[in-house]
Order: C-alpha cells, then structure tokens, then sequence
C-alpha cells in the first residue's frame, strides 16, 4: 500500500514510517500545505493526517479537498490529540473522512486498519 503520513511532529511520522514502511510504500510530510499538494499530485492508497498543525491545520486540508471534489475520493484516517466529541468526528466522517485514530497512537489500532485496508496478496 502507499501511505501518507501528514504531522507536523516529527518524531510522529519517524514512527510511522519505521514501523508501515516494513511493509508498506510510507511518504512523511510535516506540514499542512505540502501534504495537500502530495495528496492531489499523488495516489495514496491511505493519508494518515493530524488535525492541530500550524499555519495550514488538517481541517485546512479536508476543506481544500472537500472544495476540489477530492474528499470522497480518498481514504483519511484524522489522527488527532484533541478532544474532538464523537459528534465532531461523525460530522467530519459525514463529509468524507473515513477513520478517526487518537492519539497517543496505539500501534495495535494503527495496524489493524492498515491491515484491514489492504488488499489481498
């Protein structure tokens, strides 16, 4: 699968991408802007994307796909430290975002999804 990972932690997207990229294509990109470019520009088969950033937040990104007609057409999992309400988060799976993982980051949840979005070998 090809993943990417959008953060503005550093030490997040190492993470990600040492332990996705065993099995995994992993892109990283550390801030809102670029990952937005990467999300258009490429084919991600999952975008993991952190919703408190700087300057250009994930609500950024999900505004400016949802505005392009892209949202539906992608596969976003928020990773999110907030404390977004389950009302929150359904409204934006409503709009097209399809997962929701919070952090800190369960390893074992991360993985499950990969391996539930993964096709067949």
């Amino acid at each position: 699968m090809n993943i990417l990972a959008i953060d503005d932690n550093k030490d997040i997207t190492d993470m990600l991408e040492t332990i996705l990229s065993i099995e995994h294509n992993v892109t990283v990109v550390n801030n809102g802007k670029d990952g937005l470019r990467m999300i258009i520009e490429g084919n991600y088969d999952l975008v993991l994307l952190d919703l408190a950033m700087p300057e250009f937040t994930g609500y950024d990104v999900i505004k400016s796909l949802k505005e392009k007609g892209l949202l539906n057409k992608q596969k976003i999992a928020l990773f999110t430290a907030s404390s977004m309400t389950e009302s929150e988060i359904d409204e934006l799976q409503r709009e097209g975002v399809k997962y929701c993982i919070r952090k800190p980051v369960d390893i074992d949840v991360l993985l499950t999804l990969v391996n539930a979005l993964q096709p067949y070998k």
